[in-house]
């Protein structure tokens, strides 16, 4: 009466399966469907043209240099500036590249307080109810891009201790800011969570 029998699924006769879908969601999103088919770059070794000269300036070709008498090698500068044995680029301790970078704010803070006649800086951490003057550099709240909304700011180790303090730029007609600049402001902290901005001195 129009009604259809439902099909026994029995071990002699099996209910056959879904055929799996071709276009699975794993394989629209994998790494081969976004990588475009380019053949493969040919190995280092088998390059063509090793110790072509492709250009050169002036006439003289081949000239051999030879030298005459000794030379002594002097350092100048501060004995601790100076390297004096052998070591590994960019293995350098933690901490001693944190002073690194605590000694520069410094330097560059003193050169932007002399060029704009600043009296001097405060903390960035304790609230504010005047315009205050604080030096820090520029960082984000995350691991996304720098926008007017994410930016922080990492006071001086003097004066601030390092302290992190967001930044409200509304105030300011323009600027232009990246990470790691290291920047003098003037603003009012009035609760001690958000420096509202209303100058940026910057060299």
């Amino acid at each position: 009466q129009g009604s259809q029998k439902r099909s026994n699924s029995t071990p002699e006769t099996p209910r056959p399966k879904r055929a799996p879908s071709s276009r699975s969601p794993y394989g629209l999103f994998s790494p081969g469907s976004f990588s475009p088919s380019v053949t493969p770059s040919q190995k280092y070794s088998s390059r063509g043209g090793r110790g072509e000269v492709v250009a050169s300036f002036g006439t003289v070709q081949g000239l051999a240099w030879s030298g005459r008498g000794g030379c002594a090698v002097k350092l100048f500068g501060c004995p601790e500036e100076n390297l004096t044995k052998p070591y590994k680029f960019m293995f350098q301790k933690a901490l001693d590249v944190r002073e690194a970078l605590a000694g520069r704010v410094e330097e560059l803070g003193e050169v932007l307080r002399r060029h704009h006649g600043l009296d001097g800086f405060t903390s960035a951490a304790l609230p504010a109810q005047e315009p205050v003057t604080v030096l820090g550099q520029i960082s984000c709240d995350g691991n996304g891009k720098l926008n007017a909304k994410s930016v922080l700011l990492v006071g001086d180790r003097e004066h601030s201790g390092g302290a992190q303090v967001p930044l409200d730029l509304s105030e300011l007609p323009e600027y232009s800011l990246f990470p790691g600049q290291v920047v003098a402001l003037e603003g009012t902290n009035s609760t001690g969570r958000r420096m509202v901005v209303s100058k940026l001195y910057e060299v």
